[in-house]
């Protein structure tokens, strides 16, 4: 999904990795890949690969990195490792030598260098270590690309942005059709479904990037970029959202979310149980959605009967609707009784889930 994403975006060369999507561009290029990309964690900017077999390797790799071009001798920095099958196994140990490398190539005679500082970093290195080959990137994002800024209150449990937008790509919703989530929680399905369906760019609402802090960042070209990007959104025109839930202050968080974004006039929500989930006949409606499974919100001897009753108003009231439901436990699934449907695995949070994909 990603990959057809950058490729939608045609930025240069994609290519699926292990994990990712390796592209080419220009900062102007890693600029649109942050606005606009809705399932992508992060944006990392290569800038070295060398041999690392020791401690030594490593720091001369970093060190013969110019940073002077990517943070001043009084800036923030955070170093962020990965280490797999590598004679250096501790990641924290790598971080503390890459960190090193950097701050002495920019320690200034009066002994000004950079201060570590990880929720406030001008600068985000990420190294990526494997069987002794060295990956060392800059995070263009600062910070996960979940974080959209949209999102008003954490509630208990919510669904990742990025995995609420792959759910979305994977149920193949048209934009068109209804989009009903029955546990709508938040709302996080039917925000991210709004912006799809209105051309939003996800990065708009977020407050600030990594790339804004560094020292060549050009704002006024990065405003007339985003300012781009506003123009091409769309009206909603007649598409309705609809979020049902049986906590009234989860409707609440919904409705919050729909008027910071804009949508609120497509909204319809209503405080039901699942159980009672009887939607309108022939609608043909795209059911998106991620009920509780048991990880963290109820438990699944609890939770089984809640998936038979919602899998039998499924049965009797949804013909011709199609279904994409996120779970982290196949009993639950398999209560729903819909044995033809296709399973995709997703990872939730680092739980182990399956995506049902079924046309009712």
């Amino acid at each position: 999904m990603l990959h057809a994403e950058i490729k939608a975006l045609r930025l240069s060369r994609p290519e699926r990795q292990v994990g990712g999507v390796r592209f080419e561009g220009t900062h102007q290029d890693a600029q649109l890949a942050n606005l606009w990309l809705r399932t992508a964690i992060r944006i990392l900017q290569r800038v070295a690969r060398f041999q690392a077999p020791d401690e030594d390797a490593l720091y001369a790799g970093v060190a013969a990195v110019d940073w002077s071009q990517h943070l001043a001798p009084d800036g923030r920095l955070w170093i962020d490792s990965q280490v797999r099958d590598s004679a250096l196994t501790h990641s924290g140990y790598v971080s503390q030598r890459v960190k090193d490398a950097i701050v002495d190539g920019l320690r200034t005679p009066d002994g000004t260098r950079p201060a570590i500082e990880r929720d406030d970093a001008d600068l985000m290195v990420h190294l990526h270590l494997s069987r002794d080959r060295a990956t060392l990137s800059l995070d263009t994002s600062g910070g996960s690309l979940h974080r959209r800024g949209w999102r008003r209150s954490q509630a208990t449990a919510p669904l990742s942005e990025t995995l609420a937008a792959a759910m979305l790509l994977a149920s193949g919703w048209n934009m068109r059709a209804p989009l009903i989530d029955p546990f709508c929680g938040g709302g996080t399905l039917l925000v991210e479904g709004a912006l799809m369906a209105g051309n939003r760019a996800p990065g708009l609402f977020r407050d600030q990037f990594g790339f804004e802090k560094w020292p060549q960042h050009d704002a006024a070209a990065f405003a007339a970029l985003k300012e781009k990007a506003r123009a091409q959104s769309r009206p909603l025109g007649k598409l309705r959202l609809v979020g049902r839930d049986w906590d009234p202050a989860r409707l609440e968080e919904t409705r919050a979310h729909a008027e910071f974004v804009g949508f609120e006039d497509a909204l319809d929500l209503e405080l039901a149980k699942a159980s009672d989930f009887r939607p309108r006949h022939g609608w043909n409606a795209y059911i998106v959605t991620n009920p509780p499974y048991g990880g963290r919100v109820g438990k699944v001897e609890q939770l089984a009967e809640l998936y038979r009753a919602f899998g039998h108003q499924l049965h009797e009231h949804c013909a011709g609707y199609h279904l994409a439901l996120l779970c982290g436990e196949p009993r639950l699934l398999d209560a729903l009784e819909l044995p033809d449907a296709r399973r995709r695995h997703l990872l939730n949070g680092g739980i182990a889930c399956e995506l049902l994909l079924a046309e009712l």
